[in-house]
Order: structure tokens, then sequence, then C-alpha cells
């Protein structure tokens, strides 16, 4: 149960509060209740542990191994860790913190919190579930192709080693030295990928149907995904010990061969060497900013749906600074990882490392595996590198289904509870959905579906929704006022530097890479391949599905109040979160509690007669939800 907080002079003391103070045999429960049947209390994490498990597999996924080394050597090398750790400063861990309070204060998914937090943006909360639910629709199609690598693995020769293969072209050369081969070239690697993975077609106009192959493979990673979350946060708090862990041991494993193989410390070399002329550009500053927010999964909704199932008092600085750090730190080992094999391909193939560097899914299931390909045990390497890139893409496409089914169990409890009974239930409903809005990315044109949906979806609409986010948060619910609900979980204020960075820098950022991203627009693109037009009105399409449930929100708000229309705009404007203001006391104040001693805490009764109080008693949340 919460009991608020109120401070001495020098010292910290918490009240014991008769009306909801629990007994040390009554089982814990944490905050408000929202939308929960009579004695149906919501779920929490068993351990603190997996909380930081489940946000640390949250954060750390696949953008910290294919995105951030090949960002960092193309931003300034070395010298992109400067304006990396600043922006982390600046924006990643504030934000991260306002997010994690957000929810462990309200209790509820992003929805339910912005709701509470500023009515008339509550469709910013919204907006990121719809983010999060496309992004599950295809981001599991990653995890597919993990999956049917791994299944492949499990031979040798790798059937990505060689041009001896049906699907293979006669363009395909197993010849490492660029200079002897010709302009058409293509590497057994490749050809795996593009003509046995995909099967791609000409482009989006010619999309053909789903593989059977993949679509089996893509139902075995829902399969997996349901049954690591279907108890809620009792399972995947069980899963996340072995998912959010074991990906660290592969990696170190695959760091250790790879700065053992010849070119090694070239690649690590080239991956450090700092470019400090890059720094004056406004470019690499932005991407900066841009790698810490995707990367740690700001307006994903993710953090607040799952810090939504802490207790009450839990310590949420703690945990930002935790899992602020693993994240960063994880990235900076991934690029040694990277970069040591990248070093290797370009002694294999007598050119320069910034000839062979990529990202993303060509780094992943072109690039490495053909390194793999020519090691020693291939096969080995080969199956741990999938287990590490399933594992990391499991723990984030988990925890962002938990979002979705947060949301929906959050607002529709009595609804699911009539007609689904269990929530086992609706989990596989939600998995069997994304499922089939999944198969369209593994028809033979689904890679250009899955860039187009990742291009408008992930990085257009996201940091509009994000900017609207900290706009609720921040500036119309109060910067301030979301420290004293920060005091009154903890016991502690947040620090002046966190304040000041939700007041005016995080905004300030966020706003900028926005506006830098509409200003550097370029349609996307798939390799050489430029989409028609009407594949980027597809595009345009996605990106507002999201956007429009701003505007939406705004509506629904402003309806649900009374009044002409400028009554009830700032009526939605207007928290339903009753602020309680300053939590500081003076021990004179209380004759009871000054005279008899002064190390006890003021008793109920003293605080519902304080001068501060003149009308009512001070209520906690909890309280505030039984009324």
């Amino acid at each position: 149960m919460l009991s608020s907080v109120w401070t001495q002079p020098g010292r910290e003391t918490r009240v014991r509060d008769p009306m909801l103070d629990k007994e040390e045999d009554e089982p814990e429960h944490r905050g408000p209740e929202h939308n929960m049947e009579p004695g149906e209390p919501r779920d929490q994490w068993a351990r603190k542990a997996e909380f930081l498990l489940a946000m640390v597999g949250y954060a750390v996924g696949l953008g910290n191994v294919w995105r951030f080394p090949y960002l960092c050597y193309k931003s300034g090398g070395g010298a992109f860790l400067i304006p990396y750790f600043i922006m982390l400063f600046l924006c990643g861990i504030p934000l991260l913190y306002m997010e994690l309070a957000v929810g462990q204060y309200t209790q509820q998914g992003p929805v339910g919190a912005l709701g509470k937090i500023c009515p008339l943006l509550k469709g910013a909360g919204l907006a990121t579930v719809v983010i999060t639910f496309i992004f599950s629709t295809y981001y599991n199609v990653i995890i597919t192709w993990a999956l049917y690598y791994l299944f492949n693995s499990f031979q040798e020769p790798l059937p990505w080693a060689s041009c001896d293969n049906p699907w293979n072209t006669g363009n395909c050369t197993t010849g490492l030295n660029r200079s002897l081969l010709h302009n058409d070239s293509t590497s057994p690697s490749n050809e795996f990928f593009d003509h046995n993975v995909l099967e791609i077609s000409s482009g989006i106009d010619d999309f053909g149907v789903p593989q059977w192959d993949l679509s089996l493979t893509l139902l075995l990673a829902w399969i997996i995904v349901y049954l690591c979350i279907f108890k809620g946060v009792k399972s995947t708090g069980k899963v996340v010990y072995f998912t959010a862990t074991f990906p660290y041991i592969v990696l170190i494993a695959l760091l250790i061969r790879g700065v053992t193989l010849d070119g090694a410390v070239d690649g690590i070399v080239y991956f450090l060497r700092p470019k400090w002329h890059l720094l004056g550009t406004a470019e690499v500053w932005l991407n900066a900013a841009a790698q810490n927010f995707n990367s740690i999964g700001i307006a994903f909704g993710g953090c607040i749906a799952l810090s939504s199932y802490n207790k009450f008092n839990n310590n949420v600085f703690k945990d930002t600074l935790m899992i602020a750090c693993i994240n960063s730190a994880t990235s900076l080992l991934a690029g040694f990882a990277i970069f040591s094999v990248m070093g290797y391909m370009a002694f294999l193939q007598g050119t320069t490392v910034e000839e062979v560097a990529t990202q993303g899914p060509g780094l992943a299931f072109v690039v490495y595996p053909q390194a793999i390909a020519t090691m020693p045990v291939s096969p080995l390497w080969a199956i741990l590198f999938f287990i590490m890139l399933l594992l990391l893409g499991i723990d984030s496409q988990f925890c962002t289904v938990e979002v979705i089914v947060t949301t929906l169990y959050d607002h529709f409890h009595p609804l699911i509870r009539k007609y689904l009974k269990r929530k086992e239930v609706l989990v596989l409903l939600v998995c069997c959905v994304s499922y089939l809005l999944g198969l369209p990315n593994i028809a033979q044109g689904g890679m250009y579906f899955f860039q187009l949906i990742d291009f408008y979806a992930a990085a257009i609409s996201l940091m509009v929704i994000a900017f609207f986010e900290v706009v609720a948060i921040s500036w119309i619910y109060g910067a301030n006022r979301l420290a004293r609900n920060i005091e009154e979980m903890t016991g502690n204020k947040p620090w002046l530097y966190f304040i000041v960075c939700w007041y005016g820098l995080s905004p300030i950022l966020i706003g900028g890479i926005m506006i830098f991203g509409f200003i550097q627009y370029t349609p996307v693109r798939y390799g050489d391949y430029y989409y028609p037009g009407w594949g980027q009105a597809i595009g345009w399409v996605i990106a507002s599905l999201s956007i429009i449930c701003l505007p939406i929100g705004a509506i629904h708000a402003m309806l649900k109040e009374k009044g002409g229309f400028v009554e009830r705009f700032m009526a939605s404007l207007k928290s339903k979160i009753p602020d309680r203001g300053s939590l500081t006391f003076e021990p004179e104040e209380f004759g009871s509690y000054r005279k008899e001693d002064p190390t006890l805490p003021p008793s109920y009764n003293d605080i519902s007669r304080h001068k501060g109080f003149p009308s009512a008693p001070p209520l906690s949340p909890v309280q505030e939800s039984a009324l």
C-alpha cells in the first residue's frame, strides 16, 4: 500500500496511514486500481530484478548490434562518443526517468497514464500504442529470419558459403578479392538472403504471396512470444532471466573470437578513430540524440507499461541509471565485436573497412554470415550468432506486445472478463492478429513493404508523437509536479538537473530532431530501388495511423467536458491527478507530535487538522481511486 512521505528538517520519515497501510501479513498492493473487479489487484513484478531485466531486454535490441556501430564510425568514430554521451545525459536519461516515473505513479499503460496527466493530449498515449502495434507486426519478421538462419546453421559447409546451390545465379562468386570481381558479382551470403530467404521480387508492385516455409517460421516466432508473456509479468519475469543475460555471454564470445582474427585491430581502430571535424556538423549531434532516443525506446510505450507493474515506492531513479548505463555499454561492446569482424572481412577482400561496413539487416544477414563462413568451426559460430540475434529480438518483441496487452486490459477489463474470461486468451488474440498482419512481410515483395513500414512508422511519426508526449508531461502537467510525484513515491526529490531537462532541454532536442528530420526528408528506398508514388502514399498512410490519434484524443477529451469551446479546452488541459503540493511539514505545527517525541512522525489525525488542509484530509492515490 501507499504511504505519503512527510519530511522533517534533517531527516526523512514515512508516516503510517492507518486507513491505508497494510499489516506485514497483508498481500502487497501498489497504487491505484483501475477498471479492476473488486478484490483483483493489478499484477506486479515478483522481484525488482525481473523489472530491470525486462527493461534491459526491451532497451537492448538489434539496433545496438546493427545500427550503433555503423552510426558511430560514420559520424566521427571515437569523436562521436562525445555527442552521444552528452545527449545521453541531456535527453536519454531524463526522458527514461520521466517515462518510468509516469508509469509507476499512475499504475497505467501509456493511454491511461497520458489520459490522467493531460486529457487533451491523451491521444499521444494512444498513438504510442498504435506505433507499437505496427512495430510488432514487422519486428517479429526479423526474428523469423534469425530462426531461419539458425535452422540452416546445423550443417557444414554453411549453405551461404558456396555458389553451388539451386538459388545461386551466374553472378555468384566466392572470390574475396574485390579487385578481381566485376560490377555484377554477388557473394554467396547475399544471394542466400535475397534468393533463398526473401525470394525477393523486382519491386513492391510484384508482391507475390507469403512463402510457406517463412510463414511456418513466423508462426513459430509468435508461439515463442506467446509462451513468454501469456501469464503477463508472472511469466515474463521468469523468462527474462535467460533472454536478457545469455546474449551477453554470446556477444563476449564473439568479441573474443573476433579480436583473434587477422585484420581485427584495423577494424577496431577504424571504429574508434576520431574525426573531430564532424563534431561541427548538426547532423552528428542529431544522430547522437536520435540514437539514444530510439535505443532506449522512448515514446514506444514500453517504459511506461513495464514500470506500471512496479511497487509504488520503487526507487525508479536507480533503475533509470542502471538501464541507461547497461544499454550504452552494450552498444560499445557490440561495436568492438562487429568491427573486429569488419576488419577481418576487409583483410580477406584486400580492401578498406569502409567498403565492407554496413548497417541494418544487411549487416546481420549478409556481411556477418559471410565472415562466419570463412572461420574454422563455422557452424558453431553461426549458431551462437543467430541465437544471440534471436534473444535480442525476442526480448524487445514480447515487451512490445506487453504494451498492447496492458493497454487493452487496463481499459477494457470488464469486457475481457466477460467475453474472453482469461487474460491468456487476450494475449493469444493479439498474437494471432499480429501474425496475420505480418504475413505480407514474407511475400516475395515483402522486403519492400517491410522497409516502407519501418521508415514511416518508426522514423517519421515517432518523433511527432514523442514531442507531444513530452509537452503533455513536462509543460502542461508540469515538471515540478512530476518531481513532487517522484518524491511522494520514493521520499526523494529529483535533482534540479532533471527538472531543467524536462522543462527545456529535452523538448527542444526532440523538436530539433523532428524539424531536422522533415527538412532532410528523402523518400524511402531499398538499395537501388526507388518506390513508386503510390508506394510512398502507402507509407504516409501508415505514418498517419498513429498521428491521427492526436486530434482524435483531443476531440474525445473535449467532448467529455462541459461548457463552451474555451471551457472544454481549458478543462481538458487539467490533470485528473490531484496535486497535493509540497510534502514538507515543520514539527512544531503538530502538537502531540512535538510534545511527546520529536522523532515520531505526525499521526493521521494531526495531519488532518493541519491548517493547510482545512476542508479535507490529505488523500493518497489509493484513497482517491477508491472514492
